[in-house]
């Protein structure tokens, strides 16, 4: 099954996409299970009621041709950075391997759909991609006492850009993480939302390319700190709610690396995950918004 949100901004609509039992699939609307895909779908094992609808024969098929993919969960309550953990990144990066996740917080209001068109902030020159497996939550993990624990409480995956202003970011004067990771539009999510019992995530392959030529090709096998370790560690000092997205980190290639430019307006950003979809964003160069 793969979980979607389709829809204009803000009037998206959830649905499932499953074979139909002859190897095609099909769309399928979640409207009389859910009203979204969100927190409260998943806490309420949602994915299992799907499964158990679906094979009941009791969702009804959908024709969705030309609507825009919206991210595949709902605003999240929080989106959890975790930088360098691909050890060819950090080195990359010019940053020594981490002993332990390094953690940030991204504003839940960066979400964007996987093909939205993306702005690069107005005065800004080094605006990097960074693809990335997304683990979605599942069930509340607070203090947990395992990676067997932790496991249990992921609900899904999805891809996810981690979309960042390395000006902003890195030391210097005033340079902050969160400065760097907070712009508007900055976490493409999606195009899908596949449970986590359906797919192996230790050993995705992920990619990404700016105008037709690769940038990043590396596997999740690569991860410095795995899924299950993440979710641990981060239950350790916030609660994780269903419905939050942790991000856990993008491979070498990067336009830090000094090897590519940075994001340019016109330029085209496509980024893939193994099993999970891929993303097209065209970059344009933001209007600044005020009242």
């Amino acid at each position: 099954m793969k979980f979607a949100r389709l829809g204009a901004v803000g009037l998206e609509q959830p649905v499932v996409i499953a074979s139909d039992g002859s190897g095609s699939e099909k769309l399928y609307s979640l409207a009389g299970l859910t009203q979204d895909i969100d927190g409260t779908f998943l806490a309420a094992d949602g994915i299992t009621r799907t499964r158990t609808a679906l094979e009941a024969g009791e969702l009804p098929e959908l024709e969705a041709e030309g609507q825009r993919i919206g991210s595949p969960i709902a605003r999240p309550g929080n989106v959890v950075g975790i930088g360098l953990n691909y050890s060819a990144h950090a080195a990359e990066s010019g940053a020594a391997t981490p002993e332990v996740p390094i953690v940030f917080l991204k504003p839940s209001n960066t979400v964007a759909g996987p093909f939205d068109a993306a702005a690069i902030p107005p005065s800004s020159t080094t605006y990097d991609w960074e693809v990335e497996l997304g683990v979605v939550i599942g069930r509340t993990a607070s203090y947990l006492g395992s990676r067997t624990e932790a496991a249990a409480c992921v609900a899904g995956y999805v891809v996810g850009n981690d979309l960042s202003e390395r000006s902003l970011q890195l030391p210097g004067a005033g340079g902050q993480w969160a400065k760097g990771k907070a712009l508007p539009g900055s976490t493409p999510i999606g195009p899908w939302l596949v449970p986590a019992d359906e797919l192996d995530a230790g050993s995705l392959r992920l990619r990404s390319w700016v105008n037709g030529e690769i940038r990043q090709d590396s596997t999740t096998s690569d991860l410095i700190f795995d899924v299950p370790t993440l979710v641990h560690h981060v239950s350790q000092f916030m609660v994780l709610e269903p419905g939050d997205v942790i991000l856990t980190g993008t491979p070498a290639g990067v336009a830090l690396s000094g090897r590519f430019p940075y994001l340019q307006p016109g330029d085209v950003l496509e980024l893939e995950v193994e099993g999970l979809g891929k993303q097209r964003q065209e970059f344009h160069r933001a209007a600044p918004v005020g009242e």
